[in-house]
């Protein structure tokens, strides 16, 4: 089937045309394909969704009959679909004490409904004073107002201000290359708690692995642990934001497993359908839900949420991931990528290699002796994917605050050592062009 992916047709269908988009035509594997038959690597996994690799036709097999056996219904009706990944996720895949289960539409969604959870749980439990939800000054949580709210990625914030919440901010616990932390991350953490009187704070909520707004920023090892202790013992709910590193991201079913951690409320999405439907999710613990329960209320629904042919297209990812072994492909294969990456580390614009799993990122400076940044309006991470791009291969540009130029690598589980050579030499070339484009 031809594909008119002409500039007057692809600029009119762009909400803001700013250009003509790039275009896809089809997607199979580790590639996209344009319309004139050039295949792209997809280093990113689109925005670092895409795990089981493109165009898997048993995948779309299970969408067609799910949609001819129950087309919708509306999200408290149980369906076999459903029912069916629920019962997958608490077996094999959720960290135990999480056994209640919710679906949104995707991340933004689902950090929003957790946001309501955490809120609707102590008041249901006799504490309307608790509303406020801590979140780290260097993070990014969705594009949705109360998401955007309880994050802090500077470029996406900065016009709705006015119409956020001012939810208090706890410095990020990650080591950021060039800045020193003045006090212990959870020391930190605890501080902030106690200076909005634990008694109006509800929940803490932190990526483990930062994404867009760091490009792979992992936390100092005892981070985890003790902002567990800390949130409870002052009776705080721990939202752990897995959008994008969960479902064998990161080389475990979820980073949290990491530091050995379960928190309260766990935001889960991208991974869950690895691209092929619309879905994400909430998951909590009994404890949690229970004042619900017993105030006989319950978690206001999106329409779309638990859709049918989602939950069974996110079911059939994950058998496939199961069958597939592929979260240790995942761990396998990030080993690989870093150890190839590696040999950038000593690049003068390179700050810093870093990640977990196949969620890794590479941070770049002006100058890596004195960790100069480029400055804003160079843009350098933005013109890098674009020269990767022209390159044959897709990156992430990620970055805001102090971390300002990164790329973040988010490629399918189901990569190769071809693939790999390819990002990495891909990346070489675009960095030395880019380098020399911003002098």
């Amino acid at each position: 089937m031809s594909f008119d992916a002409s500039p007057a047709r692809t600029t009119n269908a762009a909400f803001v045309p700013q250009g003509a988009p790039f275009a896809v035509a089809r997607a199979e594997g580790a590639y996209l394909v344009t319309p004139d038959g050039q295949r792209i690597l997809d280093a990113a996994g689109g925005a670092i969704v895409a795990n089981i690799g493109h165009g898997r036709k048993e995948v779309a097999a299970v969408a067609a009959a799910a949609l001819e056996r129950c087309t919708y219904v509306v999200p408290p009706f149980a369906t076999e679909d459903r029912l069916n990944l629920v019962e997958r996720l608490q077996k094999s895949w959720l960290p135990p004490s999480l056994t209640r289960i919710t679906f949104t539409s995707g991340g933004s969604e689902s950090v929003e409904a957790a946001l309501r959870l955490a809120r609707q749980h102590h008041v249901c439990a006799g504490r309307p004073e608790r509303w406020k939800v801590i979140g780290t000054d260097l993070s990014y949580h969705g594009v949705s107002l109360g998401a955007l709210s309880v994050a802090n990625h500077a470029a996406r914030r900065a016009p709705f201000e006015p119409m956020l919440i001012p939810f208090p901010k706890t410095p990020a616990p990650y080591a950021i290359p060039g800045l020193e932390h003045a006090e212990h991350p959870a020391d930190a953490l605890e501080r902030v708690i106690l200076t909005e009187d634990p008694e109006t704070v509800a929940a803490f909520i932190c990526e483990p692995v930062v994404g867009a707004a760091g490009g792979a920023l992992v936390p100092v090892d005892d981070f985890w642990p003790r902002a567990r202790e800390i949130c409870s013992r002052y009776g705080v709910l721990l939202i752990a934001d897995e959008v994008m590193s969960g479902f064998g991201r990161t080389g475990k079913k979820f980073a949290v497993e990491h530091w050995g951690v379960e928190p309260d409320i766990l935001v889960g999405g991208k991974g869950l359908s690895g691209g092929y439907a619309p879905i994400g999710g909430v998951y909590a613990s009994e404890a949690v839900v229970a004042p619900l329960a017993g105030e006989r209320q319950d978690l206001m629904f999106y329409t779309y949420s638990g859709h049918p042919a989602s939950c069974a297209v996110a079911d059939k990812v994950l058998e496939i991931m199961e069958r597939e072994d592929l979260v240790a492909r995942s761990e396998r294969m990030g080993a690989l990528l870093r150890q190839r990456l590696d040999s950038l580390a000593d690049h003068p614009n390179v700050a810093e290699i870093r990640g977990l799993g196949l969620m890794l990122g590479v941070e770049f400076v002006k100058d890596r002796r004195t960790m100069e940044r480029f400055p804003a309006e160079a843009k350098f991470a933005a013109r890098l994917q674009g020269a990767a791009l022209r390159h044959g291969v897709f990156l992430y540009a990620a970055g805001s605050g102090p971390v300002r130029d990164a790329a973040l690598f988010g490629p399918p589980f189901t990569i190769n050592g071809e693939d790999i050579d390819l990002i990495v030499e891909t990346l070489t070339s675009a960095l030395a062009e880019t380098v020399a484009g911003t002098a």
